[in-house]
C-alpha cells in the first residue's frame, strides 16, 4: 500500500498528465490550421507520449492497490500570436511539469515509499529529455524559423516524428 500523500499525488498528476495531453493537441491543431503540418505532428505526438504517462501512472496506482479519481481537465488557455508561441508554452509547461514530477519523488523519499521512488526514476529521465527536446525545438526555431526556407525545412523535419511507445516496465 503506498503512502496517503504519494498516492494523492499520484493521482493528481494523472490528470496532470491529461491536461498535458489537451495542451499539446491545442498546440497541434494550432499549428494544422496554419498550414505547419510538420509541428502539428511533433505536438499530436507530444499529446500521445503525455497520455502514455497518465496511463501509466494508472497503471502503477492500480497495481498498489489505490482508487483512482479522473478529474475535470481544463481546456488549455494559451493564445498564440506567433509560431514561436507554441514552443515557449511548451517549455515552460515541461519545466513546470519536472517541478511537479520533483515534488512527488520528494514525498515518495520523505515516506521511505522505494518502489514509487524506483517507478519515478523513469520519470525524472524523461523530463530531462522533454525539456531537452523543447529547448532544441526553440533553438532551431530561433535559428531558422524567420526565414520561409529555413521554416518549411524545420518543418519537413519535424513532420518525420513517429510515435514510440514508453519503455517503462512496470
Amino acid at each position: 500500500m503506498l503512502d496517503k500523500k504519494v498516492a494523492e499525488l499520484l493521482n493528481e498528476q494523472v490528470n496532470k498528465e491529461f491536461y498535458s495531453a489537451y495542451l499539446y493537441l491545442d498546440f497541434s491543431n494550432y499549428y494544422y490550421n496554419e498550414g505547419l503540418d510538420g509541428f502539428g505532428n511533433w505536438y499530436k505526438i507530444q499529446a500521445q507520449e503525455e497520455r502514455d504517462h497518465a496511463m501509466l501512472m494508472i497503471q502503477y496506482l492500480q497495481n498498489n492497490g489505490e482508487k483512482i479519481e479522473l478529474n475535470t481537465i481544463n481546456k488549455p488557455d494559451k493564445e498564440y500570436s506567433s509560431f514561436g508561441d507554441p514552443l515557449n508554452f511548451g517549455l515552460e509547461h515541461e519545466r513546470y511539469v519536472t517541478g511537479l514530477i520533483h515534488n512527488i519523488y520528494a514525498a515518495a523519499n520523505d515516506a521511505h515509499d522505494f518502489r514509487t521512488m524506483q517507478f519515478l526514476d523513469w520519470f525524472v529521465k524523461e523530463q530531462g529529455e522533454e525539456e531537452k527536446n523543447a529547448e532544441d525545438l526553440i533553438k532551431k526555431f530561433n535559428l531558422f524559423g524567420s526565414d520561409p526556407k529555413g521554416l518549411y525545412m524545420l518543418d519537413n523535419e519535424l513532420a518525420a516524428r513517429v510515435y514510440a511507445a514508453p519503455s517503462l516496465v512496470l
